[in-house]
């Protein structure tokens, strides 16, 4: 197979299984922490109107999403690529970054979440997803 085919179907595959693990959580958060009392989370205007009701424990579970679906998309497009297998993970981890970037800005979620999350759960969760695959 060509390498480059390899790589961009690494990077397509990492984007689409991270997605799945990231929705996976954000789906199974309410069942173990639920929403405050009165909020509507379904809709981006509900969730946005509902934020300043969230506590710290609500934003456990988006903060595990975001960081576990880059992790396992980086690992996976590490695993898949061909070459620069570092790169590939990286990409993952701006794909992501470039969409948690998004989302606080349609947010208005406290500043300490907004850092933790584009610091933290991104750029770093990509680049340990490439070192597990590579060991």
């Amino acid at each position: 197979m060509n390498p480059t085919f390899k790589n961009v179907l690494a990077v397509v595959a990492g984007i689409i299984i991270g997605s799945i693990v990231n929705m996976g959580i954000i789906m199974i958060s309410g069942s173990i922490i639920p929403p405050p009392e009165g909020g509507d989370i379904t809709t981006m205007e509900g969730l946005k109107s509902t934020m300043h009701l969230f506590e710290p424990k609500h934003f456990l579970f988006p903060f595990l999403a975001h960081a576990l679906g880059t992790l396992v998309g980086a690992f996976v497009a590490a695993k898949i690529a061909a070459t620069r297998k570092q790169l590939m993970a990286l990409l993952i981890g701006v794909f992501f970054l470039i969409g948690g970037s998004i989302s606080i800005s349609m947010l208005d979620g406290p500043m300490w979440f907004n850092a933790l999350d584009l610091l933290m759960a991104y750029i770093p969760m990509a680049y340990l997803g490439w070192m597990f695959a590579n060991k």
